[in-house]
């Protein structure tokens, strides 16, 4: 087979190659409409407007911590602190604001300052000291968890008539009804897209996660880059944990457990490539609906919630593979 090698087929391959990213998140998109489609049909109140809201609400927590390990893959880094810094903000909330008289408007900030100042910590500590992402994040898991439970290890309940009252509030959308946690949910998206296309930042963080030694020799700020990269993670698990407080009423030692796998997946299933450079926020939307999706039929078709596990797992593994075909190609 011949190589196109004049100005045109040059071109026509930077075009082919350049849509080759873009085939993930399609195909995301296209196993999306096919489920929706497909659970519309055999279960017909699925198709309901409302139905898709709920999916919103119930993963509008995931959605904002599946947005901030968008920013650390794409860097080609991983992030498994996320559950357990939820976890901590939501017993932060409820231990400051039930147990001593805090006020949410003082708890809320103090929370998120406290995810962003934990995040920066641990990229500064992959950066300088050259210490693998999995080792650094895997050590903060284990420290927020505990401090979980020098917390308390039960739970504890939130009573405070902001948190009930914002829970119970549902903005209008026509005949609809939707969560104001759907709606800071995405925002949060909002901001991270504008964030990740349209500044130097987010072209920084792909460069990085390209290759950290071309961005390096390129004179990018590599190292306040990765720092900021895992503070935007640990601010975003931070608000999840506010979102889920809200969600739950309550603070819990043991929530969260796992959930960094399922924000990883949601990642991996919306596009973006583990090894980093490549990717969309709202192909991370898209996992995350995904995954929503798969909870809800389940819950629809009246099954055990481990099948959403082994549905979630077939497609990560198939997404995975996926990539590899994609980056063969391209080789």
């Amino acid at each position: 087979m011949t190589t196109l090698t004049t100005p045109t087929g040059v071109r026509l391959a930077k075009v082919f190659t350049g849509r080759q990213r873009y085939v993930p998140v399609l195909a995301t998109a296209t196993v999306l409409v096919l489920m929706w489609i497909g659970a519309s049909l055999y279960f017909p109140a699925f198709g309901d407007l409302q139905v898709l809201l709920n999916v919103f609400k119930d993963n509008a927590f995931l959605l904002v911590l599946a947005v901030g390990m968008t920013f650390v893959i794409l860097s080609g880094g991983i992030d498994l602190s996320v559950g357990s810094v939820l976890a901590l903000s939501t017993m932060l909330c409820a231990w400051l604001v039930e147990t001593h008289g805090w006020s949410p408007g003082v708890v809320i900030p103090l929370v998120m300052v406290i995810g962003a100042l934990g995040g920066s910590g641990m990229g500064a500590i992959i950066h300088y000291f050259e210490v693998p992402p999995f080792i650094a994040t895997l050590a903060g898991m284990f420290l927020a968890r505990g401090l979980c439970y020098v917390i308390s290890t039960d739970a504890i309940s939130i009573t405070h008539p902001f948190f009930t009252d914002t829970a119970n509030t549902m903005v209008p959308l026509g005949d609809y009804r939707i969560d104001p946690s759907v709606v800071l949910s995405l925002i949060v998206v909002a901001i991270a897209f504008v964030t990740l296309h349209y500044t130097r930042f987010g072209r920084n963080v792909y460069a990085i996660g390209g290759s950290e030694q071309s961005a390096l020799l390129m004179g990018l700020p590599v190292a306040a880059t990765k720092v900021a990269v895992y503070a935007v993670s640990g601010l975003c698990a931070a608000s999840a944990g506010v979102l889920y407080a809200f969600y739950t009423s309550a603070g819990y030692s043991n929530t969260g457990i796992g959930m960094e796998l399922d924000a990883i997946a949601a990642v991996v299933i919306g596009g973006t490539l583990l090894t980093g450079g490549s990717g969309f926020v709202l192909g991370t939307v898209l996992g995350v609906l995904v995954f929503g999706v798969i909870q809800t039929i389940t819950n629809f078709a009246d099954l055990l919630s481990w099948w959403t596990r082994i549905v979630v797992g077939a497609l990560l593994l198939l997404f995975i593979v996926l990539q590899r075909v994609i980056g063969a190609r391209k080789t």
